[in-house]
């Protein structure tokens, strides 16, 4: 989420949470004035009364069932029966009053649910209390979502205001296309290698690449190791190798002394053998520091002439140069920030805008946290 839409999002979100806090606290409070039990037992009363008109009314009219009629007027007293200080007490007394005849009719039914309307008040008051739980819960969890959201985009700015000592209008490609260009390189000349020398050079080159501190070599399993030392097959090319390993037995018979022992050792091992490549000798964009990348470079020269043309390695050599320059670490630098940052967060540098933008996502960030404290129940 971009950061002006994360700022704005958190800063509606603790305005409905607010919101939502005081709606549900002036529901509640006027519950309380009222007295919740008090308020709850009108509410009650007033279901109780509606359900005995709604069971009752079929039966109990005109001439219907006299039994029916009997219990109509006994549950309904009983369910309008309430305390005098009863919110709504003289509604459920003229609903009672609606209905003491000797001969009920449904225009009397309907008065008596006229005469309970006031007391309906108290279970909507009820419902809005119940609704407006429901509905700062929701913002609750938006706000403290949206919360989340601004907390790491403002770290995510902070980090970009780290980076804006950067020279953006450095000529990064400086660097890169000699980069670029040595990475294609050694991985040609390794591709070469790796296509033409037995599988027993190959694997001696990866012990010794590993060997070195700055390049990470994966080592051969020492089954298939042990193979391509032992046996004549070894002198082969990795990829005769591999293609030894799809034989039928009667024909690969005819290349290797032991069939078995290719199987168990090459094929088994296909994919690390198919994975073997250049990129332990490459190296990386965004290049490291100048002291380490030159380092690195020194223990690369002579793995890579083993492998490469002399061009590869004289392209290494500038590049150990360059990074032993004093311009490098500014270059480095520019193409360090270009490759972390998108365009937002470039332009935001380039503009001078970033401070400005921390301190409103630190301003807001804070705005929520108090709204948060204040509305917590």
């Amino acid at each position: 989420m971009p950061d002006a839409d994360a700022i704005r999002s958190a800063g509606e979100a603790a305005a409905e949470l607010r919101e939502r806090y005081d709606e549900l606290s002036r529901l509640e409070s006027r519950i309380a004035d009222l007295g919740r039990d008090r308020v709850e037992a009108a509410a009650d009363a007033y279901r109780r009364a509606h359900r005995v008109l709604d069971q009752y009314e079929e039966d109990a009219v005109g001439t219907g069932d006299f039994g029916s009629y009997v219990q109509f007027e006994g549950e309904f007293a009983n369910a309008v029966d309430v305390d005098d200080d009863t919110p709504a007490a003289d509604a459920f007394a003229a609903a009672d009053e609606a209905v003491d005849k000797r001969r009920l009719s449904e225009s009397d039914f309907a008065a008596a649910r006229e005469a309970l309307e006031p007391a309906g008040d108290y279970v909507e008051l009820l419902s809005d209390r119940d609704d407006a739980v429901d509905e700062y819960r929701r913002a609750r969890k938006a706000a403290t979502d949206a919360r989340g959201e601004l907390a790491d985009r403002l770290e995510d700015l902070r980090g970009i205001a780290d980076m804006a000592d950067a020279d953006l209008d450095a000529d990064v490609s400086r660097l890169r296309e000699p980069i670029e260009g040595y990475n294609d390189a050694v991985r040609e000349g390794f591709r070469e290698f790796y296509a033409a020398e037995s599988a027993r050079d190959v694997l001696d080159f990866l012990e010794r690449a590993d060997a070195t501190p700055f390049v990470d070599a994966d080592l051969p399993p020492a089954d298939l190791r042990e193979y391509v030392d032992e046996h004549p097959a070894g002198e082969e090319p990795i990829p005769t190798l591999l293609e030894y390993a799809d034989y039928s037995n009667s024909k690969l018979d005819h290349y290797v002394d032991d069939v078995g022992a290719l199987r168990t050792a090459v094929a088994v091992h296909r994919t690390f053998l198919d994975r073997i490549d250049a990129e332990p000798l490459t190296l990386d964009w965004p290049p490291a520091p100048g002291d380490e990348l030159a380092y690195e470079i020194d223990e690369l020269v002579p793995l890579v002439s083993r492998i490469a043309a002399d061009e590869t390695v004289a392209a290494l050599r500038s590049i150990r140069d360059l990074a032993r320059s004093d311009e490098y670490e500014r270059l480095r630098r520019a193409a360090v920030v270009r490759d972390a940052l998108d365009d937002e967060g470039l332009a935001l540098i380039a503009s001078g805008e970033i401070d400005d933008r921390v301190a409103e996502a630190e301003r807001t960030l804070a705005l929520v946290d108090d709204v948060l404290a204040e509305t917590e129940r």
